[in-house]
């Protein structure tokens, strides 16, 4: 029992990650039609800000708190430069992102090497309840995982500004009309899904390790959730997330992680073959 207590908190604290990124990745999705495919980079550069506090001698968790600001800034510049010109051509916006995510990519290798790094947890030690140890630093990343999810969701849901966001992207000749300025609310919803990306890079690289090619595997599960949980509502992709997360970490306990790997592809694209529009479609709003 301890032990199936200890893999079933782990499982938890690795879907907390991925419904930090697929969180990110759903807004931009959701909100703007359009798949973000730098967003795994962005993830690379929020654990790359990390990682530069810790070289540094500077607190890790000073650098975590940070890296949501400056990847939502670096998302921000890419959004006013060129990623707005691609809004009227999705297939072009997923090219033109992918293209951004290759050069972001190459240049955090050409600094960091083909070379795998280590970043201290800045919470260490553990947690003892009952008869099982609890990572103190996973217990964090769950946390906030709730609270960013709780926050986002009040946000764009229960404020003015999130009304004007849903305006501006659902009707944006309505929402121009009324005198909302849709350009101002697509740089900040593009900000917003790349600051995420951020923070989700920041909380893994203790828990994991940093290389160049970090965000390409979190894409593809973002991806898989966005698609699994649908697009067009906020609870689809934190659905999806979760799901995708709790199978990618706890099949590899049950089978060989290689096929493990492959399941998780086979059982996300059997559901969206029995469900096209996702899991939540009917609760778009």
């Amino acid at each position: 029992m301890e032990s199936v207590l200890t893999i079933g908190f782990n499982i938890l604290s690795f879907s907390s990650i991925i419904v930090l990124v697929v969180l990110g990745l759903g807004v931009i999705a959701s909100m703007m039609r359009i798949f973000n495919f730098a967003h795994g980079e962005f993830m690379l550069l929020g654990g790359y800000t990390a990682y530069l506090f810790y070289i540094w001698n500077m607190p890790i968790w000073l650098g975590i708190l940070v890296a949501p600001f400056v990847v939502a800034f670096v998302g921000l510049i890419l959004e006013r430069t060129i990623i707005h010109r691609f809004y009227a051509a999705p297939i072009v916006a997923m090219l033109g992102t992918y293209a951004i995510g290759v050069m972001i990519r190459e240049s955090v290798r050409g600094l960091i090497g083909g070379l795998y790094h280590q970043v201290p947890e800045p919470l260490v030690g553990f947690f003892v309840i009952g008869d099982i140890s609890v990572s103190k630093w996973r217990a964090v990343v769950i946390l906030v995982t709730i609270l960013v999810v709780s926050g986002s969701y009040y946000l764009l849901k229960k404020t003015s500004f999130g009304l004007r966001i849903r305006a501006a992207l659902e009707n944006p000749e309505l929402a121009r009309v009324s005198g909302i300025s849709t350009s101002q609310i697509y740089a900040a919803t593009f900000s917003f899904g790349a600051g995420l990306a951020g923070l989700a890079g920041a909380m893994m690289v203790p828990l994991f390790t940093l290389y160049a090619d970090m965000g390409v595997r979190f894409l593809i599960q973002g991806f898989l959730a966005v698609m699994l949980g649908g697009i067009g509502s906020f609870e689809g992709p934190v659905l999806g997330g979760a799901i995708i997360g709790v199978l990618t970490a706890g099949l590899p306990h049950l089978v060989n992680p290689v096929l493990a790997d492959v399941l998780v592809f086979v059982i996300a694209i059997i559901a969206v073959k029995l469900k096209p529009a996702g899991l939540l479609s009917m609760r778009r709003e």
